[in-house]
């Protein structure tokens, strides 16, 4: 593939099958040049179809290792892990597909129209796990992104759920927010990389009937209190920020 000319940015689908199906159902991600999902996307109710429903896309889409992914991996092939999320995506995954997640790249470095070379990563440039938030302080982000070639001048992230645009040192940062398990705002965020700019964007869902389908089609323990939790968006931003603050190092 050549150098894209628009890039659909996805992030922490969390195997929410349905609200990936809307957001890949969106004009502007339909007619994107690439596909772009920097991380977490099968931990969650529906992850083999979830990964089966991006790798349809073929070469248009470019999947990128986050946290939970790597952490499926590792419960695949007999280690332990704290999250529900991540250990019942290992016990449902055909082998194939595990296969799949273990050879995801991070971070990954592309072409873009109208932006250059773009960094795609999960939690930071240097760390999947990373937490670096939209009021990170800039000494922080600087430690984040210092090993970035300084020709690379678009870095697109994940891992915190909430969307956000911002410039670090004359570095934009973009974090498309979450498709799946969104802090603040109900429904599937994304981003739209086009023309050298940024949008952020948002897919309205009809919220009963995605629970509903998860708790028919999946088989996570207990899934209507896994949808009300997260789909439905019982965790707000404001919480959020104040949970993951610790771990950017205020």
């Amino acid at each position: 593939m050549g150098e894209p000319a628009s890039v659909a940015l996805l992030s922490d689908v969390h195997g929410v099958l349905p609200v990936l199906e809307a957001v890949l159902a969106e004009p502007d991600v339909r007619s994107a040049d690439l596909v772009v999902v920097t991380g977490d996307i099968v931990s969650g109710p529906m992850p083999l179809e979830t990964l089966d429903a991006l790798g349809a896309l073929g070469p248009r889409v470019l999947l990128v290792r986050g946290n939970a992914d790597r952490e499926v991996v590792e419960v695949a092939r007999g280690g332990h892990c704290p999250h529900p999320e991540s250990v019942f995506a290992a016990g449902s995954l055909r082998p194939d597909q595990v296969d799949v997640l273990a050879a995801l790249p991070h971070p990954v470095v592309r072409p873009v129209a109208g932006f250059g070379e773009v960094l795609f990563c999960h939690g930071s440039p240097r760390d999947d796990d990373e937490v670096v938030l939209v009021d990170t302080r800039l000494e922080r982000w600087g430690e984040a992104l210092a090993d970035v070639p300084e020709h690379v001048r678009t870095v697109c992230c994940g891992h915190t759920h909430m969307p956000f645009v911002r410039l670090v040192d004359r570095r934009l940062v973009v974090n498309p927010g979450s498709v799946g398990m969104p802090y603040g705002r109900v429904g599937g965020a994304w981003a739209l990389l086009h023309d050298g700019q940024v949008t952020l964007r948002h897919t309205a869902v009809d919220v009963d009937s995605v629970c509903a389908q998860i708790v028919a089609e999946s088989a996570y323990p207990d899934a209507a209190a896994w949808a009300d939790e997260y789909v439905r968006g019982e965790h707000s931003d404001a919480v959020a920020l104040t949970v993951f603050g610790p771990r950017d190092g205020r």
